[in-house]
């Protein structure tokens, strides 16, 4: 009889440990947890350390990011052995990509984030009295015909008001050959220069006026991140403006609460009139990389990328949003956009200042 019992007692427990498999199974617990490997841009890096970003990742899509970064143009002809994805910095890096490589087996814009300008207090107030800079809503405006007709007729520093700066009136940017921010930036220069959106057309006859903006400026960073932080690090000096992407400085204002105190009156952001968007894109080069898109666009993940690293997303951009970075010149809705050139008008562009 004992055995008897034992018998069913030791059915009973292997009845229970099948069902707790199988709906542990059931739930994606047996699911195995897929590396993918790829390339992405040094401003997306804090996103993708961030650990609650990797526990949903790992958790809810068993997907774990393994990346090196690279510029958004450098990483279209990098060697893609062993990479699944590439999560580069603006739609025109997805063209280059479909006119080296093919088309991918997927490709989706994740986030956004504009192009502004990065300059500290004292320059700003000169900008203000000279009228290249107005303030609305507490936001500041840079004219943009204004910023290029001082860097192209020589204005000194000085002849701002501010004989502590050497040199003439620039703005550092990362190489345009290599990086999306410095590539995106020439754009928008071009755009200005043609009065109105560059095409293959009309690029031509100011590709020699870019060409002098951009020999100016000497050695050009390859990475967004690495721009910022030395903007960050070597003072009003050595880099008085620079143009990156909005979301840097807000991610470091979450980030780095302490230091920011210190930087918040010195450090401005400016938006260019016009502007223009960075549409970060994560291009799947093979089956394995689809995951990734699921994985970056679940609406945890999206909140997170707006309240901790400054990306815009379909869940960002309200007043109360705003209060959280401690940044008082954001704005709230970003309004006075250009397009880019097309990929093709780029290229010629890219070609003239490689």
């Amino acid at each position: 009889m004992q055995r008897k019992r034992g018998i069913i007692i030791g059915l009973i427990i292997l009845v229970a440990v099948i069902a707790v498999a199988g709906i542990y199974i059931m739930m994606g617990g047996g699911q195995p947890t897929v590396e993918l490997k790829g390339y992405v841009g040094g401003e997306k890096i804090g996103l993708l350390e961030d650990p609650e970003v990797q526990e949903i990742l790992e958790r809810d899509y068993h997907v774990v990011l393994d990346y090196a970064k690279a510029g958004s143009l450098d990483m279209v002809t990098a060697d893609h052995t062993g990479r699944d994805f590439l999560f580069p910095s603006s739609q025109n890096a997805l063209e280059y990509y479909e006119q080296v490589c093919g088309s991918p087996v997927q490709s989706e814009i994740v986030f956004n984030t504009p192009i502004v300008l990065y300059t500290h207090q004292p320059i700003l107030e000169a900008l203000l009295d000279c009228g290249m800079v107005t303030q609305r809503d507490n936001c500041y405006y840079m004219d943009m015909q204004a910023l290029v007709s001082a860097i192209e007729s020589g204005t000194k520093w000085a002849d701002l008001g501010l004989p502590e700066l050497y040199g003439t009136v620039a703005v550092n940017t990362t190489d345009p050959v290599r990086s999306n921010s410095g590539n995106m930036f020439a754009g928008l220069l071009a755009n200005v220069l043609c009065g109105g959106v560059a095409d293959e057309g009309s690029v031509d006859q100011i590709l020699p006026r870019l060409q002098s903006i951009f020999e100016k400026l000497g050695y050009m960073e390859s990475s967004s991140s690495d721009l910022f932080d030395q903007f960050l690090k070597t003072g009003m000096g050595a880099k008085p403006m620079i143009a990156a992407y909005e979301n840097q400085l807000l991610e470091f204002a979450v980030e780095n609460p302490d230091d920011w105190a210190q930087l918040k009156d010195d450090i401005v952001m400016i938006y260019p009139t016009p502007t223009v968007w960075s549409s970060h894109i994560y291009i799947a080069m093979d089956e394995a990389g689809s995951a990734g898109i699921d994985a970056l666009m679940d609406p945890e993940v999206q909140r997170l990328a707006w309240e901790k690293h400054g990306f815009r997303t379909d869940v960002s951009g309200t007043d109360s949003d705003q209060e959280q970075f401690g940044v008082p010149e954001l704005a709230s809705s970003i309004t006075q956009v250009a397009s880019m050139p097309s990929y093709r008008t780029m290229e010629k562009i890219i070609d003239a200042l490689s």
